[in-house]
């Protein structure tokens, strides 16, 4: 990043600060909205950690799963139960 962009980049954490579950939320909502070409059985898996300062530990999150699933999701509002994990995905015939 350019020394000039930093305060903006700042000053937008400290405007709209989030938790990771909602980075993350936001990431896989970018993706579905901005690639609706893809077809539904693609894998997407989404990780962000805080490097915590003031804490003895770091904050994760993730969530993965097919894009078919994260669409449904994000349409209905409801979670579901089980995510297509990586292995699944990768394992299950036609792959």
């Amino acid at each position: 990043m350019k020394r000039t962009d930093e305060r903006s980049v700042v000053v937008k954490a400290h405007e709209h600060p989030r938790f990771v579950e909602d980075c993350v939320r936001e990431m896989l909502r970018q993706v579905v909205e901005g690639y609706t070409d893809l077809p539904e059985e693609t894998f997407v898996m989404a990780r962000q950690e805080n490097l915590e300062t003031i804490h003895r530990h770091n904050v994760v999150a993730e969530r993965y799963g097919t894009l078919g699933d994260l669409r449904a999701e994000l349409h209905s509002g409801e979670h579901r139960a089980h995510h297509v994990t990586m292995r699944e995905w990768l394992e299950a015939p036609g792959s």
